[in-house]
């Protein structure tokens, strides 16, 4: 069942609205997150929900609405979704700014189906479509993503963001090279703080594999021999070419496998 929960209610998703006065409509002003569920909880809750209210102090978008009344929406929406639904929660500018900020916005969230890539894309691993940019805000979480819909390989799952040469983040994922035997991924400073990204980090220093936190640039991507991006929904996804690059051996790796593994093994400790 696809719900909205909007105006203190819970109602069908195709009955959902949203007044055209909304500055996340006339002006983009909204931040959102989007979170996982596994047997009917729902996967790194806290840290979605605290960056959703990181991402809103940013924008100046102000929360009326306490985290832990955040928490029972979204537990009660997936009781009533069922397991196996996606839940998107957003923070939109509502209607009024006032110098201070956007002082009355919208707290509402959507609860869809889950939509995991098929399991022969874990297989066999996705290409990336380099882009020459990066976001706005890396820190900051918005409803404007039309730069990761860029795609020019029709094949490509999603974009990769690439600076002056340097590698940031996907469309809609973090981005780690395996690199020498080392996990490389650009620091905070650099991108969105993924949750996944956290947990990988912590799997990866609990195996004994050596991590580093600076951006891996694009020559290196010729001598790297493994690379996976990550994200709530699609968890841990190996990545074989990068535009025309072919990365490793073309095949999902050893080290991409086994986080894989351990995540999915340890993901009870991350369900709320």
């Amino acid at each position: 069942m696809e719900l909205c929960y909007i105006d203190g209610n819970f109602i069908p998703l195709a009955e959902a609205r949203l007044p055209v006065t909304d500055l996340i409509i006339q002006r983009g002003v909204g931040v959102f997150e989007v979170m996982a569920t596994h047997e009917g909880r729902v996967l790194l809750m806290t840290p979605h929900l605290e960056r959703l209210m990181k991402s809103a102090e940013s924008s100046r978008i102000c929360v009326t609405l306490p985290m832990e009344e955040m928490k029972q929406v979204i537990r009660e929406g997936v009781r009533r979704a069922g397991d196996g639904v996606r839940v998107k929660a957003y923070l939109s500018g509502g209607d009024t700014f006032d110098g201070k900020g956007f002082v009355a916005p919208r707290f509402f969230v959507i609860f869809e189906e889950q939509d995991v890539p098929h399991k022969e894309v874990y297989e066999k691993g996705v290409a990336l479509d380099p882009l020459p940019c990066g976001r706005d805000d890396p820190s900051v979480k918005s409803v404007d993503y039309r730069s990761s819909y860029n795609l020019s390989q029709s094949d490509a799952f999603e974009v990769l963001y690439c600076p002056d040469g340097e590698i940031t983040e996907a469309g809609h994922s973090t981005f780690f090279l395996v690199l020498d035997g080392k996990l490389v991924t650009a620091p905070l400073t650099r991108v969105l703080k993924g949750t996944t990204r956290g947990a990988i980090l912590e799997l990866a220093h609990s195996e004994g594999i050596e991590t580093e936190e600076r951006c891996p640039l694009w020559p290196e991507l010729s001598a790297a021999s493994e690379a996976f991006i990550t994200g709530s929904v699609k968890k841990v996804l190996p990545v074989v070419r990068i535009g025309g690059i072919v990365i490793g051996t073309g095949r999902p790796g050893p080290v991409t496998r086994r986080l894989s593994e351990l995540y999915l093994q340890h993901i009870e400790k991350w369900l709320e």
